[in-house]
């Protein structure tokens, strides 16, 4: 299965295979929602410096509040399955609008200037990859930048994390199955050690790690957007028994005041089915995201259906 995962060399977009890269782009999109990078511009020494750093940060300044939360809560001795917590250690930093770098008390300078310039670099990548789909959709480009934009800009910020070893990963997950709420998801995570998986076609399947690349996963406003023709998809980290495996998932997601809804460009080309899906703010489908990140999301888009009739929007 893993040897199936789709990764997209983008070199490649620069020559004469550019049409078929395209095509498993917008294949991984369709029947994956995730897709892998490689030669993806963030430089190999960059990317080495954010891990480095990031797992130093780690040690100096989070491992031993993790230990103190595990001990707290008798994590490291259930019996039965506890679906109420996550075996990982995380902070945010945020980028877009504003940043929150200069905020966060306990990070070095030198780490701090590297996850400013890492986070620019991400911030291109996702833009480029944004109209990369707007072109497989048949949108024009900057189509999805634009959806995102709002009165500020979009919302983009990164969530930095490290799954210690779990003497129990039977019994507690990394990071519980959910969707993502916002729009695209770019991740960095470890290459040695493993733990992120996707359902598809109702089997969990291993995101597999590779050295230098960031992983593509689609988040729910896309699929509202395409009007359904991509998917966001249920994912969760499994626990390891050894290694400290680092993420970093850094989300490009739609301005708090963002009106989202289908693209009108794909409800027409498809009249039998028409709009699937509602009109909202996304700050308001984030309300009501936070108290059910772990549940499907069919109910989410229902309740803003619900919203929408009783306060519609309208589109400027």
């Amino acid at each position: 299965m893993e040897m199936d995962f789709p990764v997209i060399n983008m070199e490649k977009l620069n020559g004469d295979e550019r049409g078929a890269v395209m095509d498993q782009i917008n294949d991984a999109c369709q029947n994956w929602g995730f897709f892998e990078l490689l030669n993806h511009g963030i430089s190999h020494e960059l990317m080495d410096k954010v891990e480095k750093l990031t797992k130093e940060h780690y040690r100096k300044r989070m491992e031993q509040r993790f230990k103190e939360m595990v001990a707290s809560k008798g994590l490291d001795s259930v019996e039965t399955e506890n679906n109420d917590t996550d075996w990982e250690s995380t902070f945010f930093l945020r980028h877009l609008p504003s940043s929150n770098m200069s905020q966060i008390p306990d990070l070095d300078q030198d780490y701090r200037e590297v996850m400013k310039e890492f986070a620019v670099e991400l911030e291109k990548l996702a833009e480029q990859i944004l109209d990369l789909l707007c072109h497989n959709l048949g949108l024009e480009k900057g189509y999805l930048k634009k959806a995102f934009y709002g009165s500020k800009g979009p919302n983009f910020g990164s969530k930095i994390s490290n799954y210690p070893p779990c003497p129990k990963p039977d019994l507690i997950k990394g990071l519980r199955a959910h969707t993502d709420a916002g729009g695209l998801i770019l991740l960095f995570q470890d290459h040695k050690v493993s733990g992120l998986q996707l359902l598809k076609d109702g089997k969990w399947v291993d995101v597999p790690p590779m050295h230098h690349s960031i992983v593509i996963n689609l988040g729910d406003q896309l699929e509202v957007i395409t009007n359904g023709k991509y998917k966001s998809v249920m994912h969760r980290v499994i626990a390891q028994t050894d290694g400290n495996r680092m993420s970093i998932a850094s989300f490009y997601n739609p301005g708090d005041d963002a009106v989202i809804y289908p693209a009108p460009a794909l409800v027409e080309g498809e009249e039998d089915k028409g709009k699937l899906y509602p009109k909202f703010v996304f700050d308001d489908y984030m309300k009501l995201y936070v108290g059910v990140k772990f549940e499907a999301k069919e109910p989410r888009f229902e309740a803003m259906k619900a919203m929408e009739s009783t306060n519609p929007i309208a589109t400027v």
